[in-house]
């Protein structure tokens, strides 16, 4: 059974960090892209940040040089260190394992940003 566990959010002051965690369980890790994406109250699912099956990042314009994808093989996880955080950043983040035709989401987690 495929399944992608997202941690780590919560509430933070402006100008605070948070480090998000996906833990993953039951697909070949390895093989898999991985992303993170968020949707604010309103607005449309966007994507964030994607780190390739072979470790190549890549950011949204909105999160470029505050955020940092990594994933670890071993754990079978992939993080979201997220630094200089802005109200704008509130929003539910989620993950997504993604190979060939197979995509699978996690269910989220909330990041709220105060100012």
């Amino acid at each position: 059974q495929e399944q992608l566990v997202e941690s780590g959010g919560g509430l933070v002051q402006a100008g605070g960090s948070l480090r998000l965690s996906c833990a993953t369980s039951g697909i070949l890790f390895n093989l898999y892209a991985m992303d993170w994406h968020r949707q604010a109250p309103g607005k449309q699912r966007e994507l964030v940040a994607t780190i390739t099956s072979d470790g190549t990042p890549n950011y949204a314009d909105s999160v470029k040089g505050r955020f940092t994808i990594s994933r670890d093989n071993p754990k079978n996880t992939v993080f979201l260190q997220m630094n200089s955080l802005k109200p704008e950043d509130t929003a539910i983040y989620f993950c997504r394992a993604s190979y060939r035709s197979l995509n699978y989401w996690g269910r989220g987690t909330q990041v709220t940003i105060s100012s």
